[in-house]
């Protein structure tokens, strides 16, 4: 079992597409966004209330209401999401099982649980070490490592999806009708 969970990726994935980069929009409906990504639209939609709860997005009113980042993108941390969506759970639950072994009858005597377990404390210091690096990647770093690596038409292509969907909604005439190009990370 994964310790950050699927949700946790399929709101990356859909907040990098409201982070104003060349392939990202301003503001986006959950629906599309769940079409766009090929994500389950329920299960998007309680993803997108958890971050608003967070206050990492705000649902914006009206006919082409949708989401929208609460803050720039520079300033949502992975670790944000990880925590709005999974909470924040510990990386490792001690039993304590050092003070269970057969030889001390029920009774461990002092030396064998003072202090922190050996295991637990190892296992501290790899989940402060991962919520370290979580927390030094924003969610403008990676939609930036995504520009770098897709071409500028992949771009202008998912913007002209999100905005023909939005102008669908309001009911305008999109500009043209294309299916959902889904995003590789």
């Amino acid at each position: 079992m994964s310790y950050i969970s699927t949700g946790v990726e399929y709101s990356l994935h859909c907040l990098l597409y409201l982070t104003r980069s060349r392939a990202a929009v301003e503001e986006a409906s959950v629906r599309d966004l769940a079409e766009l990504q090929g994500v389950p639209h329920d299960f998007l939609a309680k993803l997108f209330t958890k971050l608003a709860k967070a206050g990492l997005v705000v649902a914006t009113e009206g006919i082409k209401g949708g989401f929208r980042l609460a803050r720039p993108a520079n300033q949502i941390t992975v670790h944000d999401v990880v925590v709005a969506i999974d909470g924040e759970k510990a990386l490792f639950d001690c039993l304590e099982i050092r003070g269970r072994c057969a030889v001390f009858d029920d009774h461990a005597p002092g030396w064998a649980t003072r202090g922190v377990c050996s295991i637990h404390a190892v296992m501290q210091a790899a989940e402060k070490a991962m919520r370290a690096e979580l927390k030094r990647h924003t969610l403008a770093d990676l939609s930036q490592r995504v520009n770098d690596k897709t071409p500028a038409s992949y771009g202008m292509q998912v913007v002209q999806w999100l905005s023909d969907r939005a102008a669908n909604r309001r009911g305008e005439k999109p500009a043209a009708t294309r299916s959902g190009p889904r995003r590789s990370s």
